[in-house]
């Protein structure tokens, strides 16, 4: 990637947004960036111009776009799909309005959450299933292909096919499994741990057990490279990024990158090329490039406030990021 060769600081060509909340989740919605925010607003912003709608009667818990809507899961036991224009729309709600902290797309339009103990899963033809588990389900991730759910929980994952009867896969490992991401080819699922750890699985016939540990922090920010070879992660000083060459990280060292006095509280890799954005619990954020470790300074340490969300645009030219104080920005790159 050309445009971050020389090594100079990228502060210049960053705008800044007040979203004046907790940034809970950045996303873009074609050329319009939409921030998730704690007290319950979305905030739309295009090309330095914002406003903000009320989707929800209580704060954002979680979100998730397919590119074309924000779908956001609130303590006011509702899914609301906001679009880059217009008013949002209520997708579901829940009777007794538990709350929706986890909610997850697919790529034709599947649409996951939770209530309780409870997952849901509506198919692109708005056909829903309910699933309950023993224990309450945390993260949600469908496979890169199918019509197929990943649910973290208590000592393990499981994988549910909404469409059929059968009963769901259980990948079975004791603790706490927050998080839950697929790798791009399928091959590879990978939880987050409240043991300050990474559990994946090599999925087959037998799937294969990875440990990943060694945290000082839990590590609840995950993100796979475009070619699905690394994984980030948060949860230290650097960030943490596992090789998935052949057969996955076993008995293999993982890089540490952008090693500072404060902790990796957000990852986020570029969607064409090698290149991690790294934020901090103070605030930082820095821009890696894996091939030759070089960094450049896209936010200085201002407050001892942490960077909460990253979004890259689908090209790769601009990255929005959001802080727990509401400070937000976009990083256009350069070109040349």
């Amino acid at each position: 990637m050309d445009t971050i060769t020389k090594p100079v600081s990228l502060r210049e060509h960053v705008v800044p947004i007040e979203a004046g909340a907790h940034v809970v989740a950045a996303h873009w919605l074609k050329s319009a960036l939409a921030l998730a925010l704690a007290d319950g607003r979305v905030l739309r912003w295009r090309d330095g111009e914002a406003e903000s709608v009320e989707p929800h009667a209580g704060g954002i818990l979680s979100a998730c776009t397919d590119g074309e809507r924000l779908i956001t899961g609130g303590d006011d036991g509702r899914v609301v799909a906001t679009g880059a224009e217009g008013e949002p729309t209520e997708i579901a709600r829940d009777p007794k309005r538990r709350w929706i902290d986890a909610v997850t797309l697919s790529g034709s339009g599947s649409l996951a959450w939770n209530t309780g103990k409870t997952v849901h899963s509506r198919d692109d033809k708005g056909r829903v299933k309910s699933l309950d588990f023993v224990t309450t389900p945390q993260g949600l991730v469908f496979a890169p292909k199918g019509y197929r759910l990943a649910v973290a929980q208590m000592n393990g994952v499981s994988l549910w096919y909404p469409n059929t009867e059968a009963k769901p896969e259980f990948l079975e490992w004791k603790g706490s499994h927050l998080d839950v991401i697929w790798s791009p080819d399928g091959r590879f699922v990978v939880s987050s741990m409240q043991e300050n750890a990474l559990h994946g699985w090599r999925l087959g016939d037998k799937p294969t057990h990875m440990r990943m540990t060694g945290y000082p922090a839990k590590p609840r920010s995950l993100s796979w490279s475009h070619d699905g070879l690394w994984l980030a992660s948060s949860g230290a000083d650097a960030a943490i990024v596992w090789p998935f060459q052949g057969e996955g990280p076993t008995g293999k060292a993982p890089r540490e990158c952008g090693a500072r006095h404060a902790k990796v509280t957000r990852v986020a890799f570029h969607p064409k090329a090698l290149v991690l954005a790294v934020g901090y619990d103070d605030g930082c954020i820095l821009m890696i490039r894996l091939t030759d470790a070089s960094e450049l300074l896209v936010r200085p340490a201002i407050k001892a406030s942490g960077v909460t969300a990253f979004a890259w645009d689908k090209l790769g030219k601009r990255l929005a990021f959001g802080t727990e104080d509401g400070v937000a920005g976009v990083l256009t790159l350069p070109a040349g």
